[in-house]
């Protein structure tokens, strides 16, 4: 379920961002996806490698849900002009 929190998150700010040009694709800040869950990206070095946070809404486990860091990379322009990036969430629960 958590996969499936992550990849929601992803795609719904990809879908978001598509209209943005590279210029002004601002990736810092706090995000919320459909399902309650939290990223906090802090800010984007100039190679493009960014960290933060992320707090998931959503478990299929009994243990107390924490807040975990992350580790990202922006491509701030790709084959068609626009921004991608990825992360990896380290939890801090499972």
């Amino acid at each position: 379920m958590v996969q499936a929190t992550l990849f929601l998150l992803i795609l719904s700010l990809a879908l978001g961002a598509h209209s943005l040009s590279p210029k002004r694709c601002k990736l810092t800040g706090h995000w919320v996806n459909d399902l309650g869950s939290t990223m906090k990206v802090s800010a984007v070095g100039e190679d493009g490698g960014f960290s933060g946070t992320y707090l998931t809404a959503v478990t299929a486990t009994t243990n107390e849900i924490k807040e975990s860091p992350l580790q990202g990379s922006l491509q701030r322009k790709n084959q068609k002009g626009q921004p991608t990036f990825g992360f990896t969430v380290n939890w801090s629960f499972s």
